[in-house]
């Protein structure tokens, strides 16, 4: 018997796998030495070896005193195993604000797991209640918009097969070709309207009503959506510019570990403060934002973008002072 090349070996160990899966009883050492013409060394390497790595597999008793090794449930998918912290971490993630309407899907995926694992997944049931009951996230009180389920199960039937859609979107008619959907603070559908050229744009996805599946196809040639993400701050697209920010010494640690935008660069100073920039388009995004940092982020460039603020500022305390 010969010494056989690695990529042989491992064909092996997959066709071992099935015969576990395929006899009842498993398999003995006999059996592999007849099956892959080996010596009783080799087959007990080959069992060794496949056992260390799918633990799953068991010595399954038997009445004629032979030891067999196979899978006792009879299901080859529990070669894969999901930990608690895996189905612990896909349950949260229907409590999160940015996949609340993925929660049906999300409870679909979880069940099919249960249903393949399911060996397995009686013995960290109980792991998984104790992690889902001490585990949670800070987004229950936020407001957000309601996402029509059936409006996104037929934009994204239009995406998978580049059809368009028709729908009712700020009380107007529209066909629309979908080329994909951002999720930020909002959820936006990018897609493109003829009537406003070759260029997509973004429309808010809980503005969307009685979203129709066409059967017109449509060509998104080159379109990129993480190129067209990238160009912007949050979703609006516009002129790209640079922006450059200076945050005080206070705010220091938590904007150095902050991530703004993918073209950022930071910069401490010698007196603390720190210094950003980025390359973005959408201003008011932009603005938004920095909104939240009060008075610890003064605008350095664009001076359009800081007399943008100065007006949105001097508007809020206008709005606060009418009785």
């Amino acid at each position: 018997m010969e010494d056989k090349p690695r990529y042989s070996r491992i064909s092996d160990i997959l066709q071992l796998l099935v015969l576990m899966q395929a006899k009842p009883l498993g398999v003995t050492i006999q059996d592999i030495q007849h099956e892959f013409d080996v010596s009783r060394r080799t087959a007990e390497r080959m069992r060794e070896s496949i056992t260390n790595i799918f633990p799953q597999i068991d010595e399954i008793e038997s009445n004629d005193r032979v030891k067999h090794w196979g899978f006792t449930g009879g299901y080859l998918n529990e070669i894969i195993v999901f930990t608690p912290e895996e189905l612990a971490n896909l349950e949260k993630l229907k409590e999160k604000q940015h996949f609340a309407d993925k929660a049906k899907l999300l409870d679909s995926t979880i069940n099919k797991i249960k249903a393949l694992s399911r060996k397995s997944y009686n013995k960290i049931e109980n792991v998984l209640e104790i992690l889902l009951q001490t585990e949670g996230y800070a987004v229950h009180q936020m407001p957000k918009h309601n996402i029509d389920a059936d409006v996104l199960v037929v934009i994204r039937e239009a995406m998978k097969e580049n059809k368009k859609i028709t729908a009712t979107y700020n009380n107007k008619h529209k066909t629309l070709s979908p080329y994909g959907l951002i999720y930020g603070e909002k959820i936006y559908l990018i897609a493109r309207e003829e009537e406003k050229g070759p260029d997509p744009y973004n429309y808010l996805l809980h503005k969307f009503k009685d979203v129709k599946l066409t059967q017109q196809s449509f060509d998104k040639g080159d379109f990129n959506l993480k190129e067209f993400s990238e160009k912007s701050f949050g979703v609006y697209q516009g002129h790209v510019q640079e922006v450059k920010l200076q945050f005080t010494k206070e705010a220091a640690d938590e904007v150095l570990s902050y991530h703004f935008h993918p073209t950022q660069k930071m910069k401490q100073n010698e007196d603390g403060t720190v210094t950003v920039k980025f390359k973005a388009s959408g201003d008011y995004e932009i603005l938004w934002h920095l909104f939240r940092w009060g008075d610890c982020v003064k605008i350095l460039a664009p001076v359009s973008l800081k007399n943008k603020y100065i007006a949105m500022l001097e508007d809020v305390v206008k709005k606060q002072k009418e009785k």
